[in-house]
């Protein structure tokens, strides 16, 4: 009875020790290595929508014994369960997010040229499409846009809406 308190005890210390996405790995019924551990938190961690070696270079800089197999692995495990999201922005590198139902849709805007992704929110948008779908005789249940452009030119005085 002590050591089962004990696990107990080890178990909701590392409980709280986990990143948000190691805590949905550990929901979703995931056994959690060290190394799942450590690319968890680096996704965690990520404000940008990194590809798969970028996730290895990060991973590997605080445990290098992770190798580029272990991420290719875990990735397509997380993307499995839910957990992730594969977005494709041009390039020909999938690039990753965490997905987060029950949250704000947010959608993408990529520049072309850049490379560069801007997250934004848009009500009005998502109320456009459970419209739209309602109109058409579905229930929503998900949806996504991500938009693909040029930065305009800056006018002389003007602004591009970058403030």
């Amino acid at each position: 009875m002590v050591s089962e308190a004990k696990a107990d005890a080890k178990r909701s210390g590392r409980a709280q020790e986990e990143s948000r996405i190691g805590q949905l790995c550990i929901d979703r019924g995931l056994k959690m290595t060290g190394q799942r551990r450590v690319i968890a938190r680096v996704l965690s961690e990520a404000e940008d929508h990194p590809d798969v070696e970028e996730l290895y270079r990060r991973a590997s800089q605080l445990d290098a014994r992770i190798s580029i197999a272990t991420v290719y692995r875990t990735v397509r495990l997380l993307e499995e369960k839910g957990i992730l999201e594969r977005r494709d922005f041009g390039g020909g590198r999938a690039r990753y997010e965490a997905s987060e139902p029950g949250h704000q849709h947010h959608y993408h805007l990529i520049d072309v040229d850049s490379g560069h992704v801007v997250e934004f929110e848009d009500e009005d948008h998502a109320a456009l499409m459970e419209a739209l779908a309602r109109r058409l005789g579905f229930d929503l249940v998900s949806h996504r846009l991500e938009l693909f452009g040029r930065r305009m030119p800056q006018k002389a005085g003007g602004s591009t809406g970058q403030d």
